[in-house]
């Protein structure tokens, strides 16, 4: 079976849903807060995200100056972020369990080809679906 979109039934697997999530000391209200939140290079200026909604992080991620690093540490960051979101959601937890072996993919119109996969090119990396599947593998073993 292959979950080729995050939207509907499962919309809970999209960084926009909403749900709080703490990471490095900060709890943002979705996955997608907190990472726009990494690329700033001061605590001071991640403190803003934890009271936005997804699509205005998005945005605001945009304009931040990017931490130099950035994009050596992204995957990583993210990976971090998927798992904190479902291990310290326990509703979260089940449901991506609940998932089985799908293979999950992040398909989308706006041509990421980095996090999911482009839906009219069959094009991308699809590492937001590579790293919600190994979060489901490490919590299938607890």
């Amino acid at each position: 079976m292959k979950i080729n979109h995050f939207r509907g039934e499962y919309a809970f697997l999209s960084n926009f849903w909403e749900v709080p999530v703490t990471y490095k000391g900060l709890t943002y209200g979705s996955n997608e807060a907190a990472f726009q939140a990494q690329k700033c290079m001061t605590e001071e200026e991640k403190q803003p995200f934890t009271e936005m909604r997804p699509a205005k992080s998005k945005k605001a991620g945009r304009q931040v100056q990017l931490r130099p690093d950035w994009e050596e540490v992204k995957v990583g960051i993210m990976e971090e972020i998927v798992r904190a979101k479902f291990t310290q959601n326990e509703d979260m937890k089940w449901r991506l369990i609940g998932t089985g072996d799908a293979y999950l993919e992040e398909g989308n119109t706006w041509h990421d080809t980095c996090w999911g996969v482009d839906a009219k090119t069959g094009e991308g990396q699809n590492h937001l679906g590579k790293i919600l599947m190994k979060v489901r593998e490490e919590l299938k073993e607890r």
